[in-house]
C-alpha cells in the first residue's frame, strides 16, 4: 500500500508542530514540518495564550505540508494541553484574549465552588480532580468578575476544538477534552448541567460533545488558499494530548489495569485505562480523575506536577548566569548525593513560583530536611521526588481498581530522561517501558488513519505504534534502598492529597 498522509497539529505548554505521519498500513513514521515556541504572554498583570500567532504559525506548519506531501495527505487533526478554553460570540468574535491556566485569576475559586456545592457533589457529578486550574473554576472566575462578558458568549470551546473551528467552521468540543473541564458527567457523559446552574454559570454557550476520530468537515476555502493544501477533511483525534498519547501506549494489552501509564513531560499523568469512571467515596479521597478516552474509556489518573519542576530550575540557574541543557542537569543529578532532600511535586507553592529553586528550598527548611543547594542537588530531589510521587498514585490507584499493576509504560518527551526511568522502576518495583517519544503526534495520525478506515480498533493503533517505534525497558534495582526512601516520603507528605 503506498503511504497516506495525516498531519498532526500538536501543541504544548512550550512550542507546537505540525507533523506529517506517513503510514504504509503497517508501520507509520513521523516527519517534523514545523516547529515554534509557546508559552504564557502577560497581558496588563495576567498570564494569557497568544491563540493568533499560534494560528499563523499552523498555517505556515501546513503550508510546508502542501508543499512536500500534495494530494497524498488525508486529514488534520489538532491535540492540545487541557482545561483552558475559548469563548465566542453569536458572530464568530473571540472574547477577550483567552487565559493560561497558570494565571491567578483563579485562587480562591476552588474553595469558593466549595461552599455552594459540597466536595462530594462535584466530585460526583464529574469525576474530576480536584485542581485550581480545572475549566470550572475558571470560568467562575469570570461570572464572578466580569458577568458582562460571560454573558455574551455564544459557544465555549476548549483550545483544540477552537483551531478546529478555525480549520473548518466545526463548533463542538471532542470528548477526551471536554471531561478535562469539571464539568462534565462521566455517567451520562454529558455536560453536568445542574452543577452549573448551581454556580450560577450560563450553559447555552455548551456545544455536543463527540467522540475522538470525528469527522468534522472540509477544510475551510480560504484556509486551503492560504496554505495551498487540498480541501482535506479535518478529523478530530483525542484532542487532549494524554488521551492522544494513551492511545499510543505500545501495549498488547487493552482495557486492563494490569498496566500503567505515566504519560510525562511538563505535566506527568499517571494511570490506567478502565471501562467506567471511578465515582467511589476512597476515588475522591485520593482525589483521583476520570478523564476521557478512546471508545469510551476512560483514563484513571492523577496530575503530578512532573517536569515542570526541573523547567523551573533550568530557567532559576538561566537567570543566575548558567546555562545548562536537560542532558547537563541529568549528568549533574547522577553525581549528587542520594536522598538528601525530597520534596511533595504537587504543592500548590510549586505551581507557579516566581524562582522554582527557592521554593524547593524553602520546602526542604520548613521540612527541617538538607537544603538543596548545588544544581545537581536541586536536580535530583526533583527527579527522585518525582518518582517516589508516582509509586504514591501507582499504590493508590491499585487500590481503587483491585488490580496489580504489573508493567509501566512512560510515553512522551519525559521518557528521554533515562535517569528518571530507572528511578520510576527503582520506587515502583517493577518494570519501566520508555517509549515513544512521540506519542501524542502517534495517537493523533493513527486515530485519524482509523477514521480514514485504514486501521479498525485501538488494539491494532497500539500494535501498528509497537511496530513502528525503539522502546526501552529499565529494570528495578536497589529497591531496598528506595523502599526506606518511600517512607521517609510519607511521613513528609502525609498531610498532602
Amino acid at each position: 500500500m503506498s503511504e497516506k498522509v495525516y498531519l498532526a497539529v500538536d501543541l504544548g505548554a512550550e512550542s507546537g508542530r505540525v507533523i506529517a505521519g506517513l503510514f504504509d498500513g503497517t508501520h507509520i513514521r513521523l516527519e517534523e514540518l514545523h516547529r515554534f515556541p509557546n508559552g504564557p504572554v502577560t497581558v496588563a498583570g495576567t498570564r494569557r495564550w497568544d491563540l493568533i500567532g499560534l494560528w499563523k504559525e499552523i498555517q505556515d506548519g501546513l503550508r510546508n505540508a502542501a508543499n512536500k506531501f500534495g494530494k497524498k495527505i488525508v486529514s488534520v487533526g489538532v491535540d492540545t494541553w487541557g482545561v483552558d478554553y475559548v469563548l465566542l460570540s453569536s458572530k464568530g468574535e473571540m472574547l477577550g484574549q483567552p487565559y493560561n491556566y497558570r494565571d491567578s485569576r483563579t485562587d480562591g475559586m476552588l474553595e469558593h465552588a466549595c461552599t455552594r456545592v459540597s466536595k462530594k457533589d462535584i466530585f460526583a457529578a464529574t469525576g474530576l480532580q480536584f485542581m485550581p486550574i480545572n475549566s470550572l473554576y475558571q470560568v467562575l472566575s469570570m461570572q464572578l468578575k466580569d458577568p458582562e462578558l460571560l454573558a455574551m458568549a455564544d459557544r465555549f470551546l476548549m483550545i483544540p476544538d477552537f483551531f478546529h473551528w478555525l480549520l473548518c467552521g466545526s463548533r463542538v468540543v471532542e470528548f477526551t477534552n471536554a471531561t478535562t473541564t469539571q464539568f462534565f458527567d462521566p455517567r451520562r457523559r454529558t455536560w453536568s448541567l445542574d452543577l452549573l446552574r448551581k454556580l450560577d454559570i450560563p450553559t447555552r454557550m455548551l456545544p455536543d460533545v463527540v467522540p475522538p476520530g470525528t469527522n468534522l468537515g472540509k477544510l475551510r476555502a480560504d484556509v486551503s488558499q492560504i496554505t495551498g493544501l487540498p480541501r482535506i477533511d479535518v478529523v478530530a483525534p483525542a484532542t487532549h494530548d494524554t488521551g492522544a498519547a494513551v492511545a499510543a501506549v505500545p501495549t498488547d494489552k487493552t482495557g486492563t489495569a494490569r498496566w500503567a501509564y505515566i504519560s510525562s513531560g511538563t505535566w506527568s499523568l499517571i494511570g490506567v485505562e478502565v471501562q467506567q469512571a471511578i465515582l467511589t467515596d476512597e476515588a475522591l479521597k485520593q482525589n483521583v480523575t476520570n478523564e476521557g478516552g478512546i471508545d469510551g474509556t476512560y483514563r484513571l489518573l492523577k496530575n503530578v506536577m512532573g517536569l515542570w519542576l526541573v523547567q523551573g530550575c533550568r530557567r532559576s540557574f538561566e537567570r543566575s548566569g548558567n546555562d545548562f541543557d536537560y542532558t547537563q542537569l541529568t549528568h549533574l543529578a547522577t553525581q549528587a548525593e542520594p536522598f538528601r532532600s525530597l520534596v511533595h511535586p504537587n504543592d500548590p507553592q510549586f505551581l507557579n513560583p516566581d524562582d522554582m529553586v527557592v521554593a524547593m528550598q524553602d520546602w526542604c527548611c520548613k521540612q527541617k530536611q538538607p537544603v538543596p543547594e548545588t544544581e545537581g542537588q536541586i536536580i535530583r530531589c526533583a527527579l527522585e521526588s518525582l518518582a517516589l510521587k508516582y509509586r504514591d498514585v501507582l499504590q493508590g490507584i491499585e487500590k481503587l481498581t483491585g488490580e496489580t499493576i504489573e508493567v509501566i509504560h512512560i510515553v512522551g518527551g519525559g521518557c528521554k530522561n533515562s535517569l528518571l526511568n530507572q528511578f520510576t522502576a527503582d520506587a515502583c518495583g517493577r518494570p519501566v517501558i520508555a517509549g515513544p517519544t512521540e506519542a501524542t503526534a502517534l495517537g493523533n495520525v493513527l486515530i485519524q488513519a482509523r477514521a480514514a478506515g485504514q486501521i479498525n480498533s485501538l488494539a491494532e493503533i497500539r500494535k501498528v505504534v509497537k511496530a513502528s517505534c525503539e522502546i526501552e525497558t529499565f529494570e528495578p534495582r536497589d529497591t531496598a534502598e528506595w523502599n526506606t526512601a518511600f517512607k521517609r516520603y510519607q511521613a513528609l507528605t502525609a498531610s498532602a492529597i
